[in-house]
């Protein structure tokens, strides 16, 4: 899918010169990124923003609003906004800027400490494994 070529350049504008801002390609669009952190992109012609946590249920009775579903089930904390939503420069800049703020607390924030997977198991279990798999492949020669 193509993105929209006009409105990349208008959030380029809108960021100006700022050299903690990079682009990179996907979702089948554009995608800017604060520090590393998404903060908004273009998927078509929608703009797509990320939006606060606890702003999502407010942002999302506006209008020009839906929920970002790119996968069929929606992605909590962002949000696609239609061209009518963004038609002014000034419309631009507040998405722009809100998709900024949630990438900058974002790249602050100390990052979650993730669950230990399965723990492994012992030598004798694994050398076990081992062997049951090898002989399933000797037998099935």
């Amino acid at each position: 899918m193509a993105y929209d070529e006009q409105l990349a350049n208008r959030i380029r504008q809108a960021f100006g010169t700022r050299n903690d801002i990079t682009e990179r390609k996907m979702f089948g669009g554009l995608a800017f990124l604060h520090r590393g952190r998404m903060c908004c992109g273009i998927v078509g012609s929608d703009l797509m923003v990320r939006i606060p946590e606890d702003e999502f249920d407010a942002v999302m009775r506006g209008r020009h609003v839906r929920p970002m579903d790119f996968t069929g089930k929606p992605l909590r904390g962002f949000v696609y906004v239609s061209p009518p939503g963004f038609r002014t420069a000034a419309a631009l800049r507040t998405w722009v800027s809100r998709g900024e703020r949630v990438a900058e607390e974002k790249a602050t924030a100390p990052t979650k400490r993730r669950r230990a997977g399965r723990p492994v198991p012992p030598p004798a279990t694994a050398a076990r494994s081992r062997k049951v798999a090898g002989r399933a492949q000797t037998e099935t020669r």
